[in-house]
Order: structure tokens, then C-alpha cells, then sequence
């Protein structure tokens, strides 16, 4: 286990590279005994500054949800990380050009919540019941440590990924709301193009299986630490594609079919 200084300094030093967007060194290779439990202590250290600083926690973030990214992470479980006011944007946004280090695109759908949901023991049908309503969403990906250590070539491992907020950075929705009632989120899918050349598609089904076993598999997990979903908190489930590069003037559209397009322009 890190002691409290050890975890202080790594989220002061994430929450220099965000500010100032050149990128720490890989916690895991800093600390080659860090653990899961370290790496959330972490991301919970940065969020606490974070909510010093003024920003508001509006929600969460599920990742490592599809089986092609565990199987990179050697991982079987899923992570997540918090969704803050500041990392809204509106559908059709420009996102400035010095805003993120190296952003990545996925393609997912959000649950509003109109009931809060506590474990343990939370089920899909309980996220059903508890849900405002899903729409279809874009996740900004960032990326404040090294993707690749320069000298050893060691790549971040899950752990990274954890304390790093899960790589959350920003978040945008539209299309259509839709009960959770009115379809099936396993068929719902999303072609995600890049200044009109589509680069990945994915169906929901690959969140899990069902996007809101993600949701139940958050809540029950929060429990742990005495936390939960809170009513009004959007929560988005996983992506079903893998991340797209979004480079400087790339227009990114994820075409969500019958429930709308979202998209996002970055300078």
C-alpha cells in the first residue's frame, strides 16, 4: 500500500499535467507495488482537489467494459472515474486546441438517473427502474501520463489508467432521450467517423452484454467505499468501439442511427 504522502503527490502530479498539459511518468513504474486500491486512492485524492478547486462532481465513468480492452490490460473487471461540471460539452462544440494533451473518442451510451442507486446487490433491472432516460454520447479521452515510459518502453498498465480518472476528460450527448423501456440497448450501435471516413462501429452489446450491467456493476462497487449513484447523475456505461485519435481539425461524428448523431470539432 502507498502511504498518504505517496498518494498526495501522484494526484498533485496529474493535476499539474492536466493544468499544464505535458504529461507525468507512469505511476506504476514510480511504484511497482501499487494495487487497485492504490490507484482509486489516487483518482480520489485528484477529485477531492478537484472539488476544492470549485468543480462539481455531476456523475461517472465506466471503462475496460468491452473484452478486447481487458484482454489488452490483462484485466477482468471493469474500471471508472468521475464525471466533473467542467467536462461538458455541447453536441456540434468546438473543443479548443489547448485544451486536451492527446484526446481519443469513444462511442457509448449515458444513463441520467432519476433515483439513486446504493449497493450491494444492485441488479440491471434495478439501473432500468432508477433511469431518467439514455441517450447517446461521445467520451473525450485524455491522457496525463505517458502512454509509453521513453526509457524502460514500458507501456501504463491499469493501474495508470485508474489513478489517471480512468482517462475521463470530457463528455458530450445528444441525439434522441429515450426511456429505457423503449429499446434495446444491446442493438443500439454507433458508426464513428472521422472528417467523413468512418473509423470504428460497435453495438451496445459489447458493453457487457447489456450496457446497464455496467451501471449495476458501478453501484456495487461504490458500496464498498460507502458511495453511490445519486439521482440526477449521468452515468455513461463503456464504450462498444475502440478509441479514435482526434487530431487537430478533425471533425468526429458518431452516427447513433434512429437515435440521433453527436459530434464534436477540434481546433
Amino acid at each position: 500500500m502507498l502511504t498518504k504522502d505517496q498518494i498526495a503527490a501522484a494526484a498533485g502530479s496529474l493535476d499539474e499535467a492536466e493544468r499544464t498539459r505535458v504529461q507525468t511518468g507512469l505511476l506504476s513504474l514510480k511504484h511497482p507495488d501499487i494495487t487497485m486500491d492504490d490507484a482509486y486512492a489516487i483518482q480520489a485524492a485528484w477529485v477531492q482537489k478537484k472539488v476544492a478547486a470549485g468543480r462539481k462532481v455531476i456523475g461517472w465513468k465506466i471503462g475496460l467494459t468491452s473484452k478486447a480492452m481487458q484482454y489488452a490490460l490483462n484485466i477482468n473487471i471493469p474500471d471508472s472515474g468521475v464525471l466533473f461540471d467542467d467536462m461538458v460539452f455541447e453536441d456540434g462544440a468546438t473543443v479548443p486546441k489547448d485544451r486536451f494533451i492527446q484526446p481519443r473518442i469513444e462511442a457509448e451510451i449515458a444513463f441520467v438517473m432519476k433515483a439513486p442507486l446504493k449497493g450491494p446487490d444492485v441488479t440491471v433491472f434495478d439501473v432500468l427502474n432508477a433511469t431518467d432516460y439514455v441517450t447517446p454520447a461521445l467520451e473525450i479521452l485524455d491522457t496525463r501520463i505517458l502512454r509509453i515510459d521513453p526509457e524502460t518502453k514500458k507501456a501504463r498498465n491499469v493501474f495508470d489508467t485508474i489513478s489517471d480518472n480512468a482517462a475521463n476528460a470530457g463528455i458530450v450527448t445528444g441525439g434522441r432521450a429515450m426511456r429505457p423501456d423503449q429499446l434495446d440497448m444491446r442493438w443500439m450501435g454507433a458508426i464513428v467517423s472521422r472528417n467523413a471516413e468512418v473509423e470504428e462501429t460497435g453495438l451496445g452489446a459489447g458493453v457487457l452484454n447489456q450496457p446497464a450491467r455496467g451501471v449495476a456493476w458501478l453501484a456495487n462497487r461504490l458500496a464498498q467505499y460507502g458511495d453511490g449513484i445519486e439521482a440526477g447523475q449521468i452515468v455513461l456505461a463503456g464504450s462498444f468501439i475502440r478509441p479514435v485519435e482526434a487530431r487537430h481539425g478533425d471533425t468526429i461524428i458518431g452516427d447513433f442511427g434512429p437515435y440521433g448523431t453527436v459530434s464534436l470539432y477540434f481546433e
